[in-house]
C-alpha cells in the first residue's frame, strides 16, 4: 500500500527527494551526514630517478589516490605549482646532497599541502643529507614536516661493484614499512644527524672540491665518452633527465650540464658509455632496480619526443 503524508507525497518519493537534497548539499560543500573521517586525502609524490630506486620507493608509498610526478617532466612542462593534502619528494643523494635538478625545482616550486615529506635514498653514507635538505627547502620557503633517509643499492660505479651491491640485504621492505607508517600518521620528524656525520660531509667537500651550493653539476662531454660499441639504439637520448644525448649522422653525441646521475651509463645495453676520467670497480656490471622497467625510466626522464 502506498502510504502518503499530509501533503500527498508517498514515503518512497519523500526519501528519494531527501537523498537528492543531501547529494546537492555535498556538491555545494555543505555539511552532510558523511563523517569527515571518510574524506579522501589526495597525495602527490614528486620524484627524481636514474636507475629506478626512487621511482620504486615513490610507487611503494603511493595509494590509489596518489599522483606520481617526475621532476624532470615537471620542469620540462614548466609546472611548479602543486596543491594536495599531502605532498612528498623522493630523490637520491649525490655526495649527501640533492641532484642539482631537484635543488633547482624546489627553488621554483610552490607546494601547498597540510603535510609535506621527503625521502632521501642513499647507498653507503647519508651523512648530514637530512640537514642539507632542510636548509635548502627552508631557504626556498618550503619547509618539510618529515624528512628521512632510506638505504638502497649504491649505483656509484667508481666505488662499487654492482654485482656485489645487489647481494647485500639493505632491509628495504622494513624501511618502507617504517616510512609508510610515519607518513600515514603524519609524523612530524626529521631524522637526527650526528656530529660525526657532519664532519664526514665536511671532509668530503674538502677532498672533492664540490661546491655545496651547487652539488654535482658536471659537463656531460667532459664526463662521458661514447665508444665504438654503440649501436645507435637511442636509449641514452631518452633516459637522460637533461636530454644531453642526441643521435647524429656520425653517431651519438653528448653535451650540456650533467646531473652525474649515471642514468645513461647504467641503462646503455651495450655498455658503450664510459667515464672519461674515472675508473669503474667492475666495468661489466650495471644496475637498474629490479622492479622498474627501462620504459618507466624513459617516461620519467625523456626530454625529447620519442622516435616514431
Amino acid at each position: 500500500m502506498d502510504k502518503r503524508n499530509n501533503n500527498g507525497i508517498s514515503r518512497r518519493t519523500a526519501l528519494k527527494r531527501m537523498a537528492m537534497l543531501m547529494a546537492g548539499a555535498s556538491c555545494l560543500g555543505l555539511p552532510t551526514l558523511t563523517s569527515c573521517d571518510m574524506e579522501t586525502k589526495k597525495r602527490i609524490i614528486l620524484y627524481f630517478t636514474a636507475t629506478g630506486n626512487c621511482l620504486y620507493v615513490a610507487r611503494e608509498l603511493a595509494d590509489k589516490h596518489t599522483e606520481l610526478l617526475s621532476i624532470p617532466q615537471m620542469m620540462k612542462q614548466k609546472r611548479y605549482t602543486f596543491e594536495a593534502d599531502e605532498i612528498g619528494l623522493v630523490y637520491p643523494v649525490y655526495g649527501h646532497m640533492p641532484p642539482n635538478m631537484v635543488r633547482e625545482f624546489i627553488n621554483k616550486a610552490r607546494l601547498t599541502a597540510r603535510y609535506k615529506f621527503a625521502i632521501l635514498t642513499y647507498g653507503n653514507r647519508k651523512c648530514c643529507s637530512v640537514e642539507i635538505w632542510d636548509d635548502i627547502s627552508r631557504k626556498a620557503g618550503c619547509a618539510f614536516d618529515y624528512i628521512t633517509t632510506m638505504i638502497m643499492v649504491d649505483n656509484w660505479l667508481p666505488n662499487f661493484d654492482m654485482n656485489e651491491q645487489i647481494k647485500i640485504d639493505k632491509h628495504i621492505p622494513e624501511s618502507l614499512d617504517r616510512i609508510t607508517a610515519d607518513i600515514n600518521s603524519h609524523r612530524r620528524w626529521h631524522e637526527p644527524v650526528t656530529e660525526l656525520e657532519r664532519q664526514q660531509h665536511a671532509g668530503f667537500l674538502k677532498s672533492s672540491g664540490v661546491n655545496p651550493e651547487v652539488g654535482f653539476k658536471m659537463i656531460s662531454q667532459e664526463a662521458f665518452a661514447v665508444t665504438d660499441s654503440c649501436i645507435g639504439c637511442g636509449i641514452c637520448t631518452e633516459v637522460c633527465p637533461r636530454g644531453n644525448y642526441t643521435l647524429t649522422s656520425t653517431g651519438v653525441k653528448t653535451e650540456g650540464d650533467c646531473e652525474f646521475c649515471f642514468a645513461c651509463i647504467h641503462n646503455c645495453p651495450q655498455k658503450a658509455i664510459v667515464f672519461k676520467q674515472l675508473k669503474e670497480v667492475n666495468p661489466n656490471a650495471r644496475y637498474r632496480n629490479e622492479h622498474v622497467s627501462l620504459w618507466s625510466i624513459k617516461e620519467a626522464n625523456r626530454q625529447n619526443k620519442p622516435t616514431e
